[in-house]
């Protein structure tokens, strides 16, 4: 019987997953290709994405957002 080898996700990938989610519920679009486009290597902490999607946010884009920031006293 041959031994089944696994490996897991490293949190590095967990987050490109993450901002892949992100990215395709703010743009309203497929996850799928994003996901699919995918270059993963073998790391010591896990899985890696070496190419992680990028998120951009503009003016326009984040004008509604209720940010919370620190207030000088």
């Amino acid at each position: 019987m041959t031994e089944v080898q696994h490996t897991n996700l490293s949190k590095q990938a967990i987050g490109a997953l993450m901002m892949a989610l992100q990215k395709s519920l703010l743009e309203q679009s497929d996850i799928v290709p994003v996901l699919e486009g995918f270059k993963m290597s073998n790391s010591p902490d896990g899985l890696v994405v070496l190419n992680p999607p990028l998120v951009k946010f503009n003016e326009e884009t984040t004008r509604d957002w209720d940010v919370v920031c620190d207030q000088a006293e």
